[in-house]
This record gives C-alpha cells, sequence and structure tokens, in this order.
C-alpha cells in the first residue's frame, strides 16, 4: 500500500506546525512563508504529506505544497481521531498527533488534495464570514425581541441594536450577491440545475456547488451522503438491541440542516416528493429522521 518514498504527517497550529517522516522522524516549522520554505527543502522527491483538515491554518501550506509539485491528502480530522483512538494511544501533543497523522497515511489509501481556485478560495471566504454574519444576526434579533418584553427602559440599547441589525443586513446581502456573481461565473450551469428542483433554495443551492465544487468532489451520490451526514445507521446487537435507524450525522452540519429545510419545503410544494414521503411513513419509517 506504501507507494511513497517517505510519508510526513502534520500537526498545524496558528504559529508553528510539527512534521514526522516516516522515515526521518519529528522536526518543527514555523507557519510561515519561512517555514514553508524550509520544509520544502526537506522534502525529498516522491514524499507524500498528509494533514488534517483544520480550516483555516492548514489551507495556506497546503496550497503553498501543491503548487510546489508535492502529493498532499487533506483527510478528515474525525478518522485520523478514531485512528489514534482505535491504537489506544495515552500521550497526545502536537508532536504525538503528527507521528500519527503520519502513520494514518502509511496504513490507509488517502485521497489526493487538489489546490482550490481563486474563486472557490474567495466563495468559502464569503461562505464563512456569511454564516457568522447570520448567527450574529439572529442573536440580535432575539435581543431586540427581549429589550422589547422588557418594555424597552434604555433606549440607547435598544437603538443601538437597531443600527447594529441594519448594519448585519447590509453586509448579509452585501456577500450573498458577491457570492452570487461568483458562482454564476463558475458554476452557472449548476446554479441553473440545483435550483429548477422544488423546494431548492438559492442560499442552498450556491452552498452546494461551492462545498462540492460543483459535484466534482464526488462520483457517486452515496459519496455525497456520507460527506453531508444523512447516510442511515443500523443499531444492533445480539438479541435485545434493536434501535431505530437514524442518520449517521458524521458529516457537514451546515450543509445537512439546509438540505432538511430544502427536504420540509419540497414534502409540501413537491408532489413527487410528497408521494414518497407519505409511503415511507405509511410503512412505519419516523416521520423526520434524527
Amino acid at each position: 500500500m506504501n507507494k511513497y518514498k517517505e510519508i510526513y504527517g502534520i500537526d498545524i497550529s496558528k504559529n508553528v506546525y510539527d512534521v514526522h517522516g516516516s522515515l526521518t522522524g519529528h522536526n518543527q516549522f514555523t507557519n510561515d512563508d519561512r517555514g514553508f520554505k524550509s520544509f520544502l527543502k526537506s522534502l525529498p522527491k516522491g514524499a507524500l504529506v498528509v494533514m488534517e483538515a483544520t480550516g483555516y491554518y492548514h489551507y495556506r501550506l497546503a496550497q503553498y505544497l501543491y503548487q510546489n509539485g508535492v502529493l498532499i491528502s487533506v483527510v478528515n480530522p474525525l478518522s485520523a481521531e478514531r485512528f489514534v483512538q482505535m491504537k489506544l494511544a495515552k500521550v497526545k501533543t502536537d508532536k504525538s498527533d503528527a507521528k500519527a497523522i503520519s502513520e494514518y497515511g502509511q496504513m490507509n489509501e488517502v485521497p489526493m488534495y487538489n489546490a482550490l481556485t481563486d474563486v472557490q478560495a474567495e466563495c468559502l471566504q464569503l461562505f464563512r464570514l456569511l454564516d457568522s454574519y447570520l448567527k450574529h444576526r439572529t442573536a440580535t434579533k432575539n435581543k431586540l425581541k427581549a429589550e422589547e418584553v422588557l418594555g424597552v427602559p434604555s433606549k440607547f440599547v435598544y437603538r443601538s441594536l437597531k443600527r447594529n441589525l441594519k448594519h448585519l443586513n447590509m453586509e448579509v446581502s452585501a456577500l450573498e450577491s458577491r457570492l452570487l456573481e461568483l458562482v454564476k461565473q463558475d458554476q452557472q450551469y449548476q446554479l441553473t440545475l440545483l435550483k429548477s428542483i422544488p423546494g431548492m433554495g438559492e442560499k442552498t443551492a450556491l452552498f452546494l456547488i461551492v462545498v462540492t465544487d460543483g459535484f466534482k468532489k464526488f462520483e457517486m451520490a452515496r459519496q455525497l451522503c456520507s460527506y453531508v451526514g444523512i447516510t442511515p445507521t443500523i443499531r444492533e446487537s445480539g438479541s435485545s438491541v434493536r434501535g431505530r435507524s437514524r442518520i449517521s450525522k458524521v458529516g457537514n452540519k451546515k450543509l445537512r440542516n439546509l438540505l432538511f429545510l430544502c427536504a420540509f419545503s419540497a414534502c409540501k410544494h413537491n408532489k413527487a416528493c410528497r408521494e414518497i414521503y407519505e409511503r415511507l411513513v405509511a410503512k412505519g419509517k419516523s416521520k423526520k429522521w434524527h
């Protein structure tokens, strides 16, 4: 299975990243351009670098190495974590995590990393900021309602919240407009197809396109279902445990929530979806999979 000259595991944080080579052992570099160049010089040809998807921290290094011809795999943190748990490791440090990731790459067929285009990278940034603003806006709305229940004893506080809400609405609108502009520029055909599905809103269509790279990340529908976390799990053990089947929930929570809302809408307004839903419920299936 190991077809690479050496496999490096990386545990990355804000300021530094720990590296463990399957042959060379441990090293540490700064998480900046200087550290990137030093690490690149130390890599032999034919090496594979494995790292976890850690939000913002892994992205710059992954892009840099990819652009310099290094083979990279960015793996699901949950997969690596379960691998460590399976080994019953008693020590957890950045150094030990880098070693565990290296061993994970040696024992598993890991997916190869494909660098994001500038459009894809900006879309992901927009979505992260948009999600943050939407949560902030919801919290502000709830606070406004609470102030109204109090009878607005402080007009200053109430007006400040109203100004903040107005500003958030403007920022959300601007981000959504920019996002739509970029997706139309890069994935107009996919956007048109998704929006033609009854119950599929524009925001969910945009999010689906961005996180799946226009569905290029998946070859089969079941792979997308696993990524979202909507595949059913069966809970049976021996003769006594017969639990109700549930969705796995191991996947993209944000996308799963959006798809649930779409399914809820489709059951109301899409005749074909409503008929399938009613048929499943008639067979004893839960009205809502948990």
